[in-house]
């Protein structure tokens, strides 16, 4: 399994939101590039991106700061991105710039072909997001509910050549209340698609039950790794060591 250290991107500066509210941002750190460097610096396989902006107006907005991160760390780590990217141009414009796996939420429910030609268009550099609440889809920045059920919208992509799933519990994200691994671990187990976990991971403790749960692929961690509850190199060491255990 790999961690994933999350950069989440509101108004150009690195922030965590509760339950995805955008009221309620903390802002832990106004430079994108350095807080990206500090990751890099502990030990990070992949950085986890997203314009927070984006995702609500469906277009990208902190296009600035993530250029600063891709300056960053662009040639010591790989950097996937989500949010406000909805279509193939979109998607282009971001793998051209250096970015090495885009995330797509709200545009799978939408116009799930534009996932499928991404898929083809960039094999291996395309994952989709599932945002859920209740165990349902939510869209555009988490702001609209579906009545499409988390399962049912993976399946979708079997077929697609998709590379991983983002799978988001809304209601732990960034509660620091422990990560959701029966619902990520049955999701996982229901797809032949890579499932990464994102939302609640608080500490060493949660890293080891999604790595204990076998079929796990990925977690992404935010709020925890700012706090202080959960050391990056640490955790990082934890998953190689497991990794190599294993091979």
């Amino acid at each position: 399994m790999i961690l994933y250290p999350a950069i989440d991107l509101k108004d150009g500066e690195c922030v965590r939101l509760l339950r995805g509210e955008m009221a309620a941002a903390t802002v832990f750190n106004d430079d994108p590039g350095a807080q990206a460097r500090l990751f890099a610096d502990a030990g990070a396989e992949w950085l986890h991106v997203v314009d927070l902006n984006g995702a609500f107006e469906g277009r990208p907005v902190n296009a600035s700061a993530v250029e600063a991160i891709l300056t960053a760390v662009g040639e010591r780590l790989p950097v996937q991105l989500g949010g406000g990217i909805r279509s193939l141009e979109g998607a282009r414009a971001w793998i051209e710039r250096g970015v090495s796996r885009i995330v797509l939420g709200t545009v799978a429910v939408k116009d799930p072909e534009v996932v499928r030609a991404c898929c083809r268009a960039f094999p291996g550099q395309v994952a989709v997001g599932i945002d859920a609440r209740g165990g349902r889809v939510a869209v555009e920045g988490w702001a609209e509910a579906t009545e499409i059920e988390a399962l049912d919208l993976a399946r979708r992509f079997e077929d697609a050549g998709v590379a991983a799933i983002v799978y988001t519990d809304i209601d732990r994200d960034g509660a620091l209340e422990g990560v959701n691994v029966a619902a990520t671990r049955a999701l996982a187990e229901a797809v032949s698609i890579p499932v990464i976990a994102s939302g609640g991971v608080k500490d060493l403790a949660d890293v080891e039950a999604l790595i204990a749960a076998g079929s796990i692929a990925g977690a992404i961690s935010g709020r925890a790794l700012y706090d202080g509850r959960l050391d990056l190199a640490e955790a990082v060491a934890l998953t190689k060591r497991l990794r190599a255990g294993a091979a």
